[in-house]
């Protein structure tokens, strides 16, 4: 072929080429924009979902620590530095005391709380002694009259009841954060057994159940793990749980419809964790807290506890 009708040949194909170019140039940036103009509107309904729905308030100083939802709807609140549990009926803004037994048991506190419905019992740690050395009390009260039903000093010289959760079984488990421990509380039973007791666990604090499986927090090593109970219940090592990025001073942790929920008290956040196999995912679902340690997923509200600004926060659910 002549050179000069080579070039004609060749100039509609490089015309071409450099017109597909700038079509998918343009097609990629517009793909771009739309990933971008998604996540700005995913982040834009997240920082929506996060508006409070309702604020509660408890006595100044009372160090809200730990919180969870009764039957009726009203919100059971653990004071960290008061002998005192609030109660703040449903929809009120200010919760009143409902259990206080400084006449009884002097100047103690109480961090965590559990309402358990199906035997209107409330749960409770209470804490005697102020660092490092403290010990602690199981202890249970009527949900409706706050009447005492149940007292188990932890063993040890040092221990700290903290958390706990009621389990498929119907068992009570505890966190023990100085004991390296948890303890269970069987249906019927006269007093806890040892279930688990590891140097994983110094610094156990929360505890839930996600599913059939039981999940821990550390809130000292920064670490989450699952605890492996065989068809006899016996507790086998704490497995590791690695999350896509850092979580700081795990807290309350409760889990509702496949997720674990936790407060971080460190990071000043209320997080919402999916755990998939020994890996996890975590979204922020309200930042810019002070010191978050309370979490309570309760149908379509999630309450958040600032245990330095004496109040909880409902949130909407996230879907």
């Amino acid at each position: 072929m002549p050179l000069n009708e080579r070039a004609k040949t060749s100039l509609p194909l490089a015309i071409s080429s450099v017109v597909m170019g700038l079509v998918v140039a343009t097609v990629e940036t517009s793909l771009r924009l739309s990933v971008l103009s998604l996540a700005a509107l995913l982040i834009c309904s997240a920082a929506q979902a996060a508006e409070p729905k309702l604020v509660v308030t408890t006595e100044p100083k009372s160090q809200p620590e730990s919180f969870t939802e009764a039957p009726d709807g009203s919100l059971i609140i653990g004071s960290a530095s008061k002998p005192v549990i609030y109660r703040a009926a449903k929809g009120a803004s200010e919760a009143k005391t409902f259990i206080d037994v400084s006449a009884a048991e002097g100047n103690v506190s109480f961090l965590g709380v559990l309402a358990d419905g199906p035997t209107n019992t409330l749960w409770a740690c209470e804490i005697i002694g102020v660092g490092k050395n403290h010990h602690s009390i199981l202890r249970s009260f009527d949900l409706t009259s706050a009447a005492p039903k149940f007292r188990w000093p932890l063993p040890g010289d040092i221990n700290l009841c903290n958390d706990f959760v009621v389990g498929p079984d119907k068992a009570l488990y505890v966190s023990d954060t100085f004991g390296s421990r948890i303890f269970r509380l069987r249906p019927e039973a006269s007093e806890p057994e040892l279930l688990i007791e590891d140097r994983a666990l110094d610094g156990i604090d929360g505890i839930t159940f996600l599913g059939s499986e039981l999940y821990v927090n550390n809130v000292i090593s920064n670490n989450l793990y699952r605890i492996p109970l065989d068809q006899a219940g016996k507790a086998g090592s704490p497995v590791q749980i690695w999350p896509d990025r850092p979580i700081k001073g795990p807290d309350g942790m409760r889990a509702y419809n496949g997720k674990l929920y936790l407060a971080e008290n460190r990071n000043g956040r209320a997080s919402m964790i999916t755990v998939n196999g020994d890996q996890a995912t975590v979204v922020t679902i309200l930042d810019g807290l002070t010191q978050p340690t309370a979490i309570e997923p309760a149908g379509d509200t999630l309450w958040v506890g600032d245990r330095a600004k004496d109040k909880a926060i409902a949130l909407p659910m996230l879907n």
